[in-house]
């Protein structure tokens, strides 16, 4: 195992290389957007929540009790660059006419909000119609004619239900014609494949004719992701259409993984965690997900978040949420979706 993840680390440096976003500093050196540390900034956050009809409940920490304010004052800073700061004007107008979807599952819906409370606080006179309900929902600025969409499907291949019960095809992906018709695709996946017993929404697994009741989920998400890689590879016009792949959202329910054993939850956790992105190990999942990556021929980008949201133990709702229970796992907006959504915003228009 050790050997492997060995492999896997040289694989993820590989890909990095490859498809990390880059920007050029006035000097001509590369910078690599992804590798750097969270800086306490004044002028954050890029927008008052309050004022966003969008936020759903899950993640209204500031409606929910949340009394703590310093979450938000966090800024991303790359160590040999500058992330640009997010302009809405300027994303609207450079995407006039275009379609962008968020496919994946609720970290999509939570970087989907991010994004249109960030545009709403930049054109909030703008005429916006919502049109859709779960699983798509397409929200639409009629003066730009930009749609964000978002697209809610837990495992991107299909689940359907059969006389056995519901079953999950992990060589079965439906929805694609849909998808290959937007301008920006960015997928994500991850938070349902290691769920099991009555948490999981499957009874069965299906790989071509062959059905078992169970297998060893990190092998599952390797071969469904594998699924969708061959479906970018086979049919989507990378010409036309912005593929991005969201890295491993982190979660914050083990103390130890940032240096405080005995910790369970995010409840207390009000500061960033010391350090630079390179200072904490990826999740196992993350070098499956770069693994993958590397088999497309088509170019793809790996939108690389996974590192410096590993740093961010404040920046999940913890109680302060509609249901009141411990959730380290979204991210209170605003917050450190806003980031990613800067880098998206980067990676799409350079």
């Amino acid at each position: 195992m050790d050997v492997e993840m060995r492999v896997y680390g040289w694989i993820a440096i590989a890909i990095s290389m490859v498809i990390c976003l880059s920007l050029e500093e006035t000097n001509g050196e590369s910078c690599n957007l992804y590798e750097g540390s969270w800086v306490y900034d004044e002028s954050y956050p890029l927008y008052d929540s309050s004022t966003c009809p969008h936020v759903r409940e899950e993640l209204n920490c500031l409606k929910y009790g949340r009394l703590d304010k310093q979450y938000l004052k966090y800024r991303w800073q790359p160590s040999n660059c500058n992330l640009p700061r997010f302009d809405g004007k300027s994303f609207l107008t450079k995407f006039k006419g275009k379609q962008i979807m968020f496919i994946g599952d609720s970290i999509s819906r939570n970087q989907r909000q991010s994004l249109v409370c960030l545009l709403h606080s930049a054109v909030p006179q703008a005429r916006v119609i919502k049109q859709g309900s779960d699983p798509i929902i397409n929200f639409t600025y009629l003066d730009y004619g930009v749609s964000i969409i978002v697209h809610h499907t837990t495992y991107l291949v299909d689940i359907e239900v059969e006389k056995i019960g519901r079953v999950l095809k992990l060589d079965s992906l439906k929805s694609g014609n849909l998808w290959k018709q937007m301008d920006v695709l960015v997928f994500n996946t991850w938070l349902w494949w290691y769920r099991t017993g009555p948490f999981q929404p499957w009874d069965y697994i299906q790989i071509g004719n062959k059905i078992v009741k169970e297998m060893d989920h990190m092998e599952a998400f390797r071969t469904g992701l594998t699924t969708w890689a061959n479906w970018v590879n086979a049919e989507v016009d990378t010409s036309k259409t912005k593929v991005l792949f969201q890295g491993i959202s982190p979660v914050h329910y083990n103390g130890s993984e940032w240096h405080e054993p005995g910790v369970t939850g995010c409840g207390k956790e009000i500061t960033p965690i010391n350090g630079s992105s390179s200072s904490l190990g990826l999740p196992p999942a993350s070098y499956v997900l770069q693994n993958v990556l590397q088999k497309i021929t088509k170019p793809v980008q790996l939108l690389n978040i996974t590192a410096l949201s590993e740093l961010r133990k404040d920046g999940h709702p913890s109680i302060h949420n509609n249901a009141h229970g411990m959730d380290c796992t979204h991210w209170c907006i605003a917050g450190v979706p806003d980031t990613w959504n800067e880098i998206l915003y980067a990676s799409i228009t350079n």
